[in-house]
């Protein structure tokens, strides 16, 4: 096991374009945890095709966890191809704060019996932002779980765009797979399209999947403001514990802190 996290920062500091990739080779009953962050100079425009590769293998922990804060005029086209054998656990949780366009193709493929797969993310988009999520979970083999949450929060004129996909194949008998959609848009003229998918060839799984696109509880803000809080802290509240249930599951101290950090600057509240 590697005791440290592991960081990689890549920062783009002009135009043009970029193309990182990363491998990951997590040998059998091995652990590790992985940081990457993207980032560029303040209003830079430039392109990152990145690629995150993960081969787990039997027995192996990974934790892969990506930060996008690139600059507001950047492109941002990233794939994640995840690998995993007989008992692996892996978890990964995306979180995307910046790019004018943001495309994200997340791939993992169950390929041995008793593995465990999470699959998280959060972005915040606003102005004509775009963030375009794809995920695919491929249950090639029986006795797997898959959890997936993904969640954002959509203000002005941004778009957000989510496509998951839960494939359970004719031999993936016992599995338990759930996928769950939520967005909260702030603004009428903000925009979500949304396609949680199920494609299953086995009789005995457990499977759910979901969407929920919604506004601030009116019933909610109503609650806070009776007890003294102006409309826009009752708002940034709100708005804050809907993102904060992503946050609060990066389990790198450091990281999930600064991240917090970016939250409650984004949503000012007075103490």
């Amino acid at each position: 096991a590697i005791a440290e996290p592991i960081h990689v920062l890549y920062y783009s500091t002009g135009h043009g374009a970029s193309y990182p990739r990363t491998l990951v080779v997590a040998g059998v009953h091995s652990q590790v945890s992985l940081v990457e962050s993207f980032a560029g100079a303040a209003g830079a425009a430039y392109v990152t095709n990145s690629l995150t590769e993960v081969l787990g293998g039997e027995g192996s922990h990974v934790d892969h966890y990506k930060v996008n804060r690139e600059s507001l005029r950047a492109h941002h086209i990233a794939s994640t191809h995840i690998q995993l054998s007989r008992a692996a656990v892996f978890s990964t949780l995306n979180v995307s704060l910046g790019g004018l366009l943001t495309r994200n193709d997340i791939n993992a493929t169950l390929a041995g019996e008793g593995i465990e797969c999470t699959v998280n993310g959060l972005y915040l988009s606003d102005g004509d932002r775009l963030v375009d999520t794809h995920t695919a979970i491929d249950h090639a083999m029986p006795h797997c779980h898959s959890y997936e949450i993904y969640k954002g929060v959509l203000n002005d004129r941004s778009r957000g765009v989510f496509n998951g996909k839960i494939f359970v194949r004719e031999d993936a008998q016992k599995t338990d797979a759930k996928q769950t959609n939520q967005v909260l848009l702030l603004s009428d003229d903000a925009t979500i399209d949304t396609k949680p998918q199920l494609e299953i060839y086995a009789d005995d799984v457990k499977c759910t999947h979901g969407a929920t696109v919604g506004q601030l509880s009116a019933e909610s803000l109503f609650y806070l403001r009776a007890r003294g809080i102006g409309e826009s802290d009752a708002r940034a509240l709100l708005i804050h514990a809907f993102a904060e249930d992503i946050v609060e599951r990066i389990r790198i101290d450091g990281v999930r802190r600064a991240l917090e950090q970016v939250l409650l600057a984004r949503l000012p509240i007075r103490e």
